[in-house]
């Protein structure tokens, strides 16, 4: 009687527990080649967006235009992932503003401009009016993203490749990957519509026409570019650079710091930053890119005189002296060399810009149409008077009613 008992024992405990084993088998964790984890960072009702907006008008009347497309709430989320740099593999973050409502929304992809603090990082202050505008976005009917850039958030172990093409697209388009991993699973009801809008100022304007062009041109079967926005960047590297250091003085020398910083770190430049500046800056160049302080505590530890920061040699053989081939090329092969684009980009800029000059964008202009792109999809505006900080909002917003006209249209 007992085995008989034991037996029936064991066979009601295998009746219960081996459908239990079973759904345990089949609830295994999705595998991803690039989305490691997100976590909520901050959600807004569609009350909160309308709000934020109203708010924002005041400063900014311009964004009343805009304001009508608020459809939803927003979920924004801190999204780690899989990119490389030098060939080694890292982890990444960035933004993802999901709207809460589901459905089958294109990608936004918003480039930040320049940055030089580990806190100031996106995924580091979600809640900070320097994003919760790009986050509102998501509102309005897109996924949007906001990357960190490769040595900020998760990787701030490593230095930021400032300005260097191939790391910046690399991980963007990285963090598209992981998204489109992520979709339905890590954000049910959410599937991403193969359809992506870029915007960005500044540092953010340059990374985001270098991105148009790889996404054109390079991964096109993979991705479907619909339109891009750009505000203020440095698009031909050279010319920028030999434009800043031909002046006597330089109102933002932590700019010009950070370029040879970085393409020093990333093995851009051959010759030691010892050959490029004068002692005093050279010997503290690493010191001041740690991720502890701001472009303006950067610019109080350097000089705005170009002969000051700036070898004397360096100076006069920058543009044709053999030692410095490596600098010259450098900056040739992180700039854009224009194209025929068939997909619609509107440029702007501040006419009064000191910080980058607003030749950058006439030269980039000038050279698409010389290439062939419509000026029907290729637009440019000039805001007559406005120096760098001054036309940020102008530029974004101006661009964001670009993007939806293209999208709606």
């Amino acid at each position: 009687m007992e085995i008989k008992k034991y037996i029936l024992r064991l066979f009601l405990l295998s009746v219960f527990i081996l459908p239990v084993v079973t759904s345990c088998n089949k609830e295994t964790e999705p595998e991803y080649d690039h989305f490691i984890s997100k976590e909520l960072a901050v959600p807004y009702s569609k009350e909160n967006i309308d709000y934020l907006l109203g708010m924002a008008v005041q400063s900014y009347p311009e964004i009343a235009s805009i304001q009508p497309y608020v459809t939803n709430g927003v979920n924004v989320y801190r999204m780690n992932y899989v990119t490389e740099i030098k060939g080694a593999e890292i982890e990444a973050s960035g933004l993802v503003c999901i709207p809460s409502e589901p459905g089958n929304y294109p990608v936004l992809s918003f480039q930040n401009g320049t940055n030089t603090k580990h806190s100031d990082a996106p995924t580091e202050k979600p809640a900070d009016v320097s994003y919760t505008l790009v986050e509102a976005i998501a509102s309005m009917g897109f996924i949007v993203v906001i990357p960190d850039y490769p040595g900020f958030g998760s990787s701030s172990q490593i230095p930021h490749p400032y300005l260097i093409a191939e790391p910046t697209v690399k991980s963007i388009v990285d963090m598209f990957r992981a998204v489109s991993e992520a979709a339905g699973t890590e954000f049910p009801g959410i599937s991403v519509k193969n359809e992506y809008y870029l915007a960005g100022y500044s540092q953010g304007g340059w990374a985001t026409f270098t991105l148009h062009k790889a996404l054109e041109t390079e991964y096109s079967s993979e991705f479907t570019l619909a339109a891009s926005a750009c505000g203020a960047g440095s698009y031909n590297m050279y010319n920028m650079f030999t434009t800043m250091i031909s002046t006597d003085t330089y109102p933002m020398p932590a700019y010009l710091a950070y370029i040879i910083n970085a393409y020093s770190e990333y093995d851009q430049f051959t010759n030691p930053v010892s050959e490029i500046l004068n002692a005093e800056y050279a010997a503290k160049l690493g010191s001041l890119f740690d991720g502890t302080h701001s472009t303006g505590e950067i610019n109080n530890q350097l000089t705005t005189s170009i002969s000051g920061l700036f070898r004397s040699d360096f100076l006069s053989g920058f543009t044709s002296a053999a030692k410095y081939k490596s600098v010259r090329d450098a900056l040739q092969n992180n700039s854009i060399s224009a194209w025929k684009t068939l997909k619609p980009v509107i440029f702007a800029h501040g006419s009064s810009d000191t910080s980058v000059p607003v030749s950058a964008t006439e030269y980039m202009y000038d050279g698409m149409i010389s290439a062939g792109t419509s000026s029907e999809i290729c637009k440019k505006v000039i805001f007559p008077g406005l120096e760098h900080g001054e036309g940020l909002m102008p530029a974004m917003i101006g661009g964001l009613t670009f993007l939806l006209d293209v999208r709606d249209n």
